[in-house]
């Protein structure tokens, strides 16, 4: 077993020797693994790759070749056609590369690697928690939000498996919103104790799905008791004893502990990395895979490895594609020339070493030999620089055909006598500086290495068994998120390069770069040659921005916190249009109804009193209903739900929702109307900006009541397409209403038919705002629905009188409510569509023969009687002061009550199903005030 990481000795010596941590397993783990110590309250110790290219500089070919490796047998596992349907999906910051590298093993597979980077207009199809990283916050940007949508396999990359907590929190929130019948984990090293490698099995079976595990070497690491509190205690020894002697002690916080002797001269003798490890072996002799059914059945492993796609050489000759497991087989060679690895790098007797041995503080910078040299690789337009929001097969095609063009910039760049060359990536973006430096391993001869800068603090000892050996922390320079803070690179000081090329996206060229203390200034330290590559950070194109929503008192009577309007504001547009002519356009099919906008109702003296009369006897009854459902939506929905009112009629309903939930809890809950047309649907352009600002999961629709349920089927329908068309999903469809008396959802205050005074109206107790417009000429594929201020109207406006008669009674409602929801909650509200079957019904016996034309409920005949053409109206037998506005309206126009025994609404309005002008009533008017 070759050991020799460092001077012949393990790189896990140190800590193992020191906290009594054991790696047991497979032989080759010690050749894969080291191990450092880090400041971190749940896990000390830190397993450090030699073949990740993250901390250790390792060669591009072997680093590239773990991951193809991975992705062939990945391929094997799952079969071509399975491979055609898969995702790959890489964790931040760790495994973007080697993700990236196994999906390019898959070779059919598009790839997307979680980020820490939010992106401004980029909505977040998804996200999760790292438990035990430093920074946990993982989000998932896809430009194509379908892409995690899919029912094919979800390959999920990391690099190593351990306790199993993160894959396991990733599949569970996915699981939720993408449901697939298969997945493949996939890790370096599957380091799991015997107790999580048994929930793994757990797991499959609960979530009815088949689960299979592929690692390139199995093991468990051994931690005795009291090891956490031990490595902290180390780890804060040493960072005390580098702060008290400059830095120059055995740990390394700030720099450079130790110089690296000068490499050999001879190219052949420096080409290899400062800590070597061998090539993945082959396929025949990796670790059988643990893959796991969903009653956790054991599957072989596949066998066999396949070539990549002939990758060009860098002046354009055909090179033989790679066979697995490591694409060039002497991994380092220049144009295939085999060099032996290095010679021991630094030798102990003039290091910090770990036991205190004086050393001579760091070489001089080469001040006139150092300098950054910028180059122009030209990176190819519109290709994305990794796999953040996506990287398909056809990207992975362009970057093949472009990288000996660009690898051969980059060594025009590099100075003639160089030996040592390393290529430095950029925390998440790893894939397009590994493939860079792969490239160029094959064109310079040189030897030639890989690593990465990192957000990760791990302490640094420079001992030959210890992992990380040096540490260059300089600040963070692309603007994070989560704010300032320090950043490093390892293993770089005293290494003796002879060139570091720095590769990094142009969101990070910032003036924290090219600052005194920024990471070119500290490479500079210690090489003579810098080299910048600066390659363009990909952003999905996107539409327009959408706008913030509308509020009052620019836009509706209602105050600004009480309601956001994602419309748009069509009041200097002329809509409106006789009620005749357009019953007419609609039935004809020659217009749809929400195209145009009916003359608004204007009351009479006796109407409005009718109003406030009903305002008063139903204010109790009111408050009553909107503290039980908003105490079932708080129970049952989301403990901070995002109120979300279909408009019009859902509105002011949602406000009072608000005001309760205010009331009663002190929350402050966000709430917005949105359109919603039937045949049309609900505004797309509305849900995209509720997901970009607010978790889909919390959103609650909200609606006055339900008639026979149509628009409730009409959101359902326009959930599951708006998922399919745009992948994001978490949108509940089921509305939550004052009053369902058609049975249709599971979510209201009652289930009586009572007269609910805002149905009385139209916009003057709606803060104004007319029914919404979904009109071409009109609405843009980018724009919201639309909908009318009337502000002349405010002379008539009872909106807010109306919201603040039914929230003075909520103080006197409140221990009915307590009871009605703790009924409502142990109740079986299972919808049974009684209303739908109704309307049908009533639809034949009435030889009307459309369910459309059929209004059920106080509030859907209140709206047939102010803006369609009513036929007659059915009015329950014995129905008292809830119908006295209906019948003031019916005779205004008009049209025939008609009482029936046994109805089960307390009224339901007829349209009239052959409309002609002169049908609307005895005097053909469209109202009579």
């Amino acid at each position: 077993m070759n050991k020799a990481v460092n001077d012949g000795v393990w790189s896990g010596s140190w800590v193992a020797e020191r906290l009594g941590v054991e790696l047991l397993g497979d032989p080759e783990l010690t050749d894969l693994l080291g191990l450092a110590l880090r400041r971190n309250p749940k896990r000390a110790h830190l397993l450090v790759s030699n073949v990740l290219g993250k901390h250790v500089p390792q060669s591009p070919t072997v680093v590239y070749g773990y991951g193809f490796t991975l992705g062939r047998r990945v391929r094997e596992l799952l079969g071509t056609e399975e491979s055609r349907r898969a995702v790959v999906l890489g964790y931040a910051e760790t495994a973007t590369g080697l993700g990236h590298a196994v999906a390019d093993g898959i070779a059919l597979a598009p790839y997307l690697h979680s980020t820490r980077r939010p992106v401004p207009g980029v909505a977040t199809a998804g996200g999760f928690e790292e438990s035990h990283s430093h920074a946990t916050s993982h989000l998932l940007l896809p430009e194509d939000p379908a892409l995690l949508a899919g029912e094919g396999p979800l390959v999920l990359v990391d690099d190593e498996f351990s306790t199993g907590n993160t894959v396991l929190n990733t599949i569970r929130d996915l699981h939720e919103r993408y449901p697939r019948g298969r997945y493949v984990v996939v890790a370096l090293v599957d380091m799991r104790s015997a107790a999580d490698a048994g929930r793994l099995e757990e797991f499959a079976a609960e979530i009815g799905a088949r689960v299979d595990l592929v690692a390139a070497a199995s093991g468990t690491v051994s931690l005795p008791a009291g090891v956490l509190e031990k490595g902290q205690e180390l780890v804060a020894r040493y960072e005390s004893e580098s702060a008290g002697s400059g830095g120059r002690s055995s740990a390394a916080p700030s720099g450079l502990v130790a110089q690296f002797p000068a490499p050999p001269k001879d190219k052949a003798a420096a080409a290899t990395p400062d800590a070597t490890a061998k090539a993945p072996p082959s396929i025949e002799t990796t670790p059988t895979p643990t893959p796991l059914g969903a009653r956790g059945t054991a599957r072989p492993a596949p066998t066999g490895p396949h070539p990549t796609d002939n990758p060009s050489g860098a002046r354009g000759t055909a090179r033989p594609a790679p066979t697995a497991p490591h694409p060039i087989d002497n991994l380092s060679g220049a144009r295939g020339t085999a060099r032996p690895a290095p010679t021991a790098p630094h030798p102990t007797d003039n290091l910090s070493g770990a036991r205190g041995t004086a050393q001579p503080p760091p070489t001089a910078p080469h001040p006139k030999n150092n300098r950054v040299t910028q180059v122009d690789i030209r990176w190819p337009k519109n290709l994305p620089d990794g796999g953040r929001h996506g990287f398909t097969p056809g990207h992975r095609i362009r970057l093949d055909r472009a990288l000996p063009a660009m690898a051969a910039r980059l060594a025009e760049a590099l100075p003639e006598d160089a030996t040592r060359i390393h290529i430095l990536g950029f925390e998440e973006l790893m894939y397009a500086p590994l493939r860079l430096a792969r490239e160029l391993e094959q064109i310079v001869d040189a030897g030639v290495t890989y690593s990465t800068t990192t957000r990760s603090p791990v302490l640094a000892v420079d001992d030959p068994g210890y992992a990380i050996r040096t540490r260059l922390t300089f600040p963070a320079h692309d603007t994070p998120a989560d704010g300032p803070g320090d950043r490093y690179a390892y293993n770089i000081a005293g290494a003796g390069f002879d060139a570091v090329v720095a590769v990094l996206d142009d969101t990070a060229d910032t003036p924290e770069l090219h600052a005194p203390d920024g990471l070119l200034a500290r490479l500079a330290e210690h090489t003579p040659h810098v080299v910048l590559a600066v390659i363009p950070s990909y952003v999905p194109e996107r539409p327009p921005m959408l706008p913030d929503p509308l509020r009052g008192p620019a836009f509706s009577s209602y105050a600004p916190e009480e309601v956001g309007w994602l419309l748009q504001d069509l009041s200097d547009v002329t809509l409106e249009a006789p009620t005749e002519e357009r019953e007419e356009a609609i039935q004809s099919g020659g217009a749809h109804y929400a195209e145009s906008l009916p003359v608004e109702y204007q009351p009479s003296e006796q109407y409005q009193q009718l109003f406030h009369t009903a305002l008063d006897e139903a204010a109790d009854r009111l408050a009553l209903a909107v503290g039980a459902v908003t105490e079932l939506v708080l129970a049952e929905r989301s403990p901070h739900p995002v109120l979300v009112s279909l408009a019009r009629a859902g509105t002011p309903v949602g406000v009072l929702m608000r005001r309760w939930a205010q009331h009663r809890h002190g929350l402050d809950l966000p709430h917005y109307a949105v359109s919603i047309v039937r045949g049309r649907g609900i505004d797309a352009n509305a849900l995209r900006w509720l997901a970009a600002h607010h978790d889909p999961a919390d959103v609650v629709f909200v609606d006055g009541w339900t008639g026979k349920g149509a628009i409730t089927r009409e959101l359902t329908e326009a959930i599951r397409e708006f998922e399919e068309s745009d992948g994001i999903t978490g949108f509940d469809p089921e509305i939550a209403v004052l009053a369902d008396p058609g049975s249709c959802v599971k979510t209201y205050g009652t289930r009586e038919d009572f007269l609910i005074p805002s149905a009385c109206l139209n916009s003057t107790v709606s803060g104004l705002i007319s029914r919404t417009v979904l009109r071409s000429d009109l609405v843009g594929p980018h724009d919201f629905h639309g909908a009318k201020f009337y502000r002349e109207l405010a002379g008539a406006d009872v909106s807010v009188d109306f919201l603040d008669a039914v929230a003075a009674r909520f103080p006197e409602v409140s221990d009915a409510v307590t009871v009605l929801a703790k009924e409502l909650l142990a109740a079986d509200r299972t919808p049974t569509w009684e209303g739908w079957a109704a309307v049908e019904r009533i639809s034949e016996e009435y030889g009307i023969h459309d369910v459309n034309l059929v209004k059920p409920g106080v509030g859907e005949t209140t709206r047939v009687l102010l803006r369609r053409v009513p036929w007659k109206i059915l009015a329950r037998a014995g129905a008292g002061a809830d119908l006295d506005h209906v019948r003031l309206l019916a005779e205004q126009r008009g049209v025939p009550v008609e009482e029936v025994a046994e109805l089960p609404y307390t009224c339901v309005g007829l349209i009239h199903p052959k409309y002609t002008r002169g049908a609307t009533g005895a005097d053909g008017k469209a109202v009579a005030v």
